[in-house]
């Protein structure tokens, strides 16, 4: 039987970019203020939780709030730990 014909592949050629480069800025580091607010929160959520816990019911205003002490504490520590995704 005969052998085949081996067929010559073309080298490959990338098309020509029609874009200009951008050039980005690269970002640089948060600011020392950023990370204190954002480990804050988290704190203060975590603080507010434990204080509910321990005495919310001696703490007038928190004894007002009743459940919604849980929604606080957990929308504080969970705004500073959405803050760590902007975190440098």
């Amino acid at each position: 039987m005969p052998k085949s014909k081996v067929r010559k592949k073309t080298a490959y050629t990338p098309p020509a970019d029609r874009r200009t480069p951008v050039k980005v800025r690269a970002a640089g580091p948060s600011h020392p203020i950023y990370k204190v607010v954002m480990f804050g929160l988290m704190l203060v959520g975590l603080a507010w939780l434990v204080v509910n816990y321990i005495a919310g019911d001696k703490i007038p205003f928190m004894a007002d709030l009743g459940n919604w002490n849980f929604a606080i504490g957990f929308a504080l520590m969970i705004s500073g730990l959405l803050m760590t995704m902007r975190w440098r």
